[in-house]
């Protein structure tokens, strides 16, 4: 989340809400409301400060005093003026940006905006100054001509925070979802699939599907990489690996199974898996990786498996790995089959 970006639209909405009340008082003087012209200078007072209290990095102050004090505007407002202008429906917009407001303050690791304390100061403000008037009518009795040219900007102006803000809490669940999701199937080391993922994946292929491959490429000598370059340059090989498994195999599932293994799914050919594999050790064996000032060749030995008719997940696992072991023990940088 960047503060930055947080505090340059903090300080246009509140310039812009300054000119507001700039407009406002204008118009109120026009119509003789004598109260709320008056009141539009010290609720000027509290946006001016509004930008010492944003340049000073105490948002929290900032929206505390904000809301406030909107809410107090819009109440004397609509007791003033009556339904007619529309300022009391603000209250309804208000409630979803302080939750918005609450969010972006977790994120932020900031202090709790207490948005239900908050929402439910608003609905009781609401409440009473729309009560008020309901019973004892507008204080000031104006033309009513502008009324519903208010009515309708502020109703419109409304529905627009409330669209905004609505969408940009829901696409921020679906964000949060999708980074928990990546976190829980993916390793974060090297970005591919974990081994957790690629589980559940295989056991949803129906056992009676046949055809395609599976493979287990393991790093060669690995731990002499680590020994030898230290582990950090382990690190980067691995993800070097990762990468290049990634790009040779274009339409493979890949995994990080453990460790150094690596565990390919795909639905080609078993005949055109072979090649393909073949081309990838062989690419990944003549690039060496660089790390710092220090270049280390990397090879793959690779078991490679076709799925039988009513044949296991972990059988098919099993037949891939003996095949892994046998490269292995048959002089290693090889694809098996």
């Amino acid at each position: 989340m960047n503060f930055d970006r947080i505090q340059r639209t903090a300080l246009i909405v509140n310039a812009v809400i300054l000119a507001l009340v700039f407009a406002l008082m204008g118009f109120f003087n026009y119509c003789d409301v004598t109260f709320m012209t008056w009141f539009s200078i010290p609720t000027a007072a509290v946006y001016l400060l509004g930008f010492w209290l944003i340049a000073r990095d105490k948002l929290d102050i900032y929206v505390w005093m904000v809301y406030g004090w909107l809410t107090l505007y819009m109440c004397l407002s609509t007791v003033c003026l009556g339904y007619g202008y529309g300022f009391h429906l603000y209250c309804f917009s208000m409630i979803p940006i302080i939750f918005v407001t609450e969010y972006l303050s977790y994120k932020l690791h900031r202090r709790s905006m207490r948005a239900n304390h908050i929402s439910i100061a608003i609905a009781a403000a609401y409440l009473i100054s729309t009560g008020y008037t309901a019973y004892n009518g507008p204080v000031y009795q104006i033309e009513q001509r502008a009324s519903a040219y208010f009515w309708i900007g502020n109703a419109l102006t409304v529905f627009c925070f409330l669209i905004y803000y609505s969408n940009y809490l829901v696409n921020a669940v679906i964000s949060s979802e999708e980074k928990l999701s990546d976190m829980a199937h993916k390793d974060r080391l090297t970005g591919l699939y974990n081994r957790h993922y690629m589980l559940d994946y295989l056991d949803e292929k129906p056992a009676a599907q046949t055809g395609g491959f599976l493979a287990i490429a393991d790093i060669d000598d690995f731990k002499k990489i680590n020994d030898h370059y230290g582990h950090n340059a382990g690190d980067a090989v691995l993800k070097a690996v990762a990468k290049q498994m990634q790009q040779g195999c274009e339409g493979c599932l890949t995994a990080r199974w453990g460790g150094e293994e690596f565990l390919i799914v795909s639905e080609k050919p078993f005949a055109e898996g072979k090649v393909l594999l073949e081309t990838m050790r062989q690419e990944i064996a003549g690039v060496p990786v660089q790390y710092e000032d220090q270049t280390i060749r990397v090879t793959l030995t690779v078991g490679i498996s076709e799925r039988q008719p009513e044949q296991s997940v972990d059988a098919w696992i099993q037949d891939a790995d003996s095949k892994l072991y046998t490269g292995k023990k048959n002089g290693k940088n090889q694809v098996v089959s």
